[in-house]
């Protein structure tokens, strides 16, 4: 039996998207398209490839088995295809990520492949954002502090960002040595989210207590806050990578040193088909090869 590459195709985009629609969006096809092809291979193989559910699909024991053994062979000829002899990258990598660490580690890792010739479109963005980007197709590679679970996607560890409370050296000179939460009530904090997500899950692992104040100042990125935080608005928990020149320079100080300071693991993700494709995989490389040193 004989089945077209384009059913296989548009049936391992709607396995790996878990939609008509999320496969449509991914092969460029309008969903019609991607419907009739999906059944013609059902009608082929003589039996059911996936269950209609209320949000989408779900892949029956067969589509399992199936998405199991066509993966690999047509994600490597679909980047033996995308290659074009004699160009060293012959596609557009789409990146994105949290954007302070896009700009403080990701785009220095890979400024030796744009010079090289590799064009690259860079998104910042939440973690729902860029795994909903990964899976429409609109992002090749995400950086995302949140371990995706999502049909189609696949992640590896690349980064395990370390947190300090910090702040302004006159504030430091007001507080006891070891800092404690009720020393802090009188210093204000500073935060980027209402909800303060940073702030509460430093003090529930370091102080082993609630955070319950809100923060005094909110602003929606984490350099900001930073700037904030030096100029003496008050205290923060910030990345230690965002945060290194201002320590060194004695422009910030941390208030507390835990003996095991709370981490917060980043992760490389991907869609498997477009994870082979030489470009793609070129970004991945600099970065896994970047981060021990990060």
């Amino acid at each position: 039996m004989r089945v077209s590459l384009d059913l296989l195709r548009s049936f391992l985009a709607v396995h790996r998207s878990g939609s008509i629609t999320g496969a449509a969006e991914l092969l460029g096809l309008a969903q019609p398209t991607v419907t009739a092809q999906v059944r013609a291979l059902e009608e082929a193989l003589g039996r059911p490839l996936f269950d209609r559910v209320p949000r989408g699909v779900m892949p029956t024991a067969a589509g399992d088995e199936l998405a199991r053994r066509v993966a690999d062979p047509l994600d490597r000829l679909d980047a033996v295809l995308a290659d074009e002899p004699g160009t060293p990258y012959p596609r557009t990598v789409f990146l994105g990520g949290p954007a302070e660490f896009l700009a403080a580690r990701v785009l220095p890792a890979v400024a030796g492949l744009v010079a090289d010739g590799l064009e690259l479109r860079v998104t910042a963005g939440l973690p729902d954002q860029l795994l909903d980007g990964l899976v429409a197709g609109r992002l090749d590679l995400a950086v995302t502090s949140v371990r995706p679970r999502r049909r189609g996607l696949t992640a590896e560890p690349l980064h395990d960002e370390e947190f300090a409370l910090v702040a302004a050296p006159a504030w430091a000179r007001r507080l006891p040595d070891p800092v404690t939460p009720h020393a802090l009530r009188g210093v204000p904090l500073v935060a980027y989210a209402e909800e303060a997500p940073i702030l509460r899950r430093w003090w529930r692992t370091v102080f082993d207590t609630r955070l319950t104040r809100t923060p005094n100042l909110v602003v929606a990125d984490l350099r900001a806050v930073l700037a904030a935080v030096v100029a003496g608005a008050g205290a923060s928990v910030l990345p230690t990578y965002l945060c290194e020149r201002p320590l060194a320079a004695g422009e910030l100080v941390p208030l507390l040193r835990p003996a095991v300071p709370p981490l917060n693991t980043l992760f490389l993700a991907t869609r498997p088909q477009v994870g082979g494709r030489r470009e793609v995989q070129a970004v991945r490389r600099s970065l896994l090869d970047a981060a021990p040193g990060w």
